[in-house]
């Protein structure tokens, strides 16, 4: 009987333990700090490709330790970088936040606007063009706008990007600062659409030289040679390279001389290298610290955006040596600031989503190598082409503004005084471009005005589709094709499995680990957000709250 008294008792202050243990670690009501990690350009195969060579404690503990939707993916068909921050941010496709495309063609005015120009605001800090910017194109709220609202601005909103555009619309219209990287002086700035001084604390930054520092060094691999058994070999034909040299190690003090001046620097080049990213981890934990993110129960927020794999992909293509080792410094990356927000916030305290703006094309030679069918789409002929048929038919004219990110643009002015039924000259020109090497499908835009789709590439396009701001004939390449700019070898911006698949993991306060293979819509990120901290959707969202992270 003793024995037995003895052992319920243990059982009994056992139980005792476990439930005082539990109730120590019950997390807040709401997260004290939201990150977004966002990847430019990180394809979904890459990182399952690459986890079993990751560390315990970036990358892989986002996926052993959180919540991995397998099957996200963007539904519109011009995946580039612009138009999935913003559909990140507000929750709703680019046909309703504006932001269709990185840069678009305006008729009335004759010239191309990049996606976040603002003349009407001043730089601050940095160079005066690298300042003209800010959110005034994105004409949906975000989720930071309303955890702002919410909470009568006593929210702290702030993000980090090496572009303007992953700042600008990852922060939203509310924030209290957006930081980028500026290419001439190589420090951080803003505009004065946030603040008119930088904080003494980003000055100091500045002040230290990293950016110098980090071109004073040279890129070696960051593994042993043995990690890097499934790419291309380190140099082959496939690469455009930096000024023709392809191979390990890179001289980046070298490479980054500007004018052949050993006194001047090419600070651009910092983005063309994994040290753009490791800059960015240092800026933004500086932010934290010096703001005090999350150090009261007011819910904050912070937008991170690493771009160093954008610039990368595009010049050696995914299954580089030089792409898999920026993946490798990324997951460093992510291990450094998961250890900081974990020692200085607390797990419990934090709520991390991680993911991509979009993903890439394999490069069309090393499809062409496997027999499978690929290429480049030759724009600048294809538009001269275009200008010769119309010409043809309609007479001398500049029938033809300009052709921007698989869009062609017509001179709506010169047709309307010919009086010829825009229609029909947008019906000619999407018939005459099908014929073109490459081309799977040319359709004229007034074709979306009026319908609607159900789902498919047409529906893709119909969640691109803005009357002000989208082309008047829309291309859609086949699969394996892309188009190309000088000194890249791939690109991405199609509706194709490689460019619309990314990687999405939620890890920290209440989530819990779970891997979910159900097909889920990236512009169900702020909802879903919304939901957990219990405020109003973005005010143009049509995305739904993952169900799976409320178990």
């Amino acid at each position: 009987m003793i024995r037995r008294s003895l052992t319920s008792m243990i059982l009994f202050l056992c139980l005792c333990f476990s439930i005082e243990s539990q109730e120590a670690y019950i997390p807040p009501e709401r997260p004290k700090l939201v990150v977004g990690i966002i990847v430019e350009q990180l394809r979904f195969d890459q990182l399952e490709r690459l986890r079993d060579r990751f560390s315990d404690n970036g990358i892989k503990r986002l996926l052993n330790e959180g919540t991995f939707f397998r099957n996200a993916g963007y539904d519109y068909i011009l995946t580039q970088s612009a138009p999935g921050f913003a559909t990140i941010s507000t929750g709703t496709e680019p046909a309703f936040h504006g932001i269709t495309s990185d840069s678009w063609y305006v008729p009335l005015k004759n010239e191309q606007i990049y996606c976040t120009k603002d003349i009407s605001v001043n730089p601050v800090g940095g160079s005066y063009e690298s300042g003209l910017h800010s959110p005034v194109n994105l004409v949906a709220s975000t989720f930071s706008d309303e955890l702002k609202m919410a909470t009568n601005r006593q929210a702290k909103v702030f993000a980090v990007g090496i572009k303007e555009s992953a700042a600008i619309l990852g922060a939203g219209h509310s924030a209290d600062g957006a930081f980028w990287f500026d290419n001439v002086t190589g420090t951080w700035m803003t505009s004065t659409y946030y603040m008119q001084n930088l904080p003494s604390w980003v000055n100091d930054f500045n002040a230290a030289g990293h950016s110098e520092t980090y071109l004073n060094s040279t890129w070696n691999l960051f593994k042993p040679s043995e990690s890097y058994s499934g790419c291309l070999p380190d140099s082959n034909r496939h690469e455009t390279g930096f000024s023709g040299v392809n191979y390990f190690p890179y001289d980046l003090k070298k490479l980054a001389q500007k004018s052949g001046r050993r006194q001047d620097r090419d600070f651009s080049f910092l983005r063309e290298t994994p040290f753009g990213d490791a800059l960015t981890t240092q800026f933004a934990l500086k932010l934290i610290d010096n703001e005090q993110l999350g150090k009261d129960d007011v819910t904050d927020f912070l937008s991170i955006c690493y771009s160093s794999t954008d610039y990368i992909g595009h010049r050696f293509g995914p299954s580089s040596v030089e792409m898999a080792d920026a993946i490798f410094r990324l997951d460093h990356e992510i291990e450094i600031l998961l250890k900081s927000l974990n020692d200085n916030i607390g797990k419990k305290n934090i709520l991390v989503y991680f993911t991509s703006a979009h993903g890439v094309a394999e490069v069309p030679s090393v499809l062409e190598n496997s027999r499978i069918p690929a290429g480049v789409f030759r724009q600048n002929q294809s538009l001269q082409l275009l200008r010769s048929y119309l010409n043809a038919v309609y007479g001398e004219g500049d029938w033809v503004r300009g052709y921007s990110e698989k869009q062609f643009f017509l001179n709506r002015t010169l047709i309307e005084d010919a009086r010829i039924p825009l229609e029909d000259i947008q019906k000619k020109v999407a018939r005459f471009v099908v014929q073109f090497s490459g081309v799977s499908a040319a359709y004229p835009i007034s074709y979306f005005e009026a319908n609607d789709f159900g789902n498919g590439n047409l529906k893709k396009i119909l969640n691109n589709f803005s009357p002000q701001r989208s082309g008047d004939v829309i291309v859609i390449l086949n699969p394996g094709w892309v188009e190309t700019e000088s000194g890249q070898a791939t690109n991405h911006n199609s509706p194709y499995e490689y460019d619309i698949h990314v990687p999405l993991i939620w890890y920290g306060w209440t989530v819990n680990r779970l891997s979910v293979t159900r097909k889920v819509n990236m512009t169900d990120i702020a909802p879903t957000l919304s939901t957990l901290c219990r405020i109003p959707f973005p005010n143009a969202s049509t995305g739904e709250p993952m169900y799976e992270l409320f178990r």
